[in-house]
């Protein structure tokens, strides 16, 4: 292994890939948030029917 100096240590630029696991994360995230948005508007419109079951 090489040891950089500082000069190349400036130098180093990164990047940005976009993998399979990127995108599967955010696939993720977005199901995750539409789950929740479609649970919460059943629940809101529940309430405003008046269609609650006791529990």
């Amino acid at each position: 292994m090489q040891v950089l100096g500082e000069k190349e240590l400036l130098a180093v630029e990164g990047g940005i890939d976009i993998t399979g696991t990127l995108i599967n994360s955010i696939s993720t995230i977005v199901k995750t948030i539409a789950s929740l948005g479609r649970s919460f508007g059943s629940a809101i419109r529940r309430l405003a029917d008046n269609k609650m079951c006791s529990v």
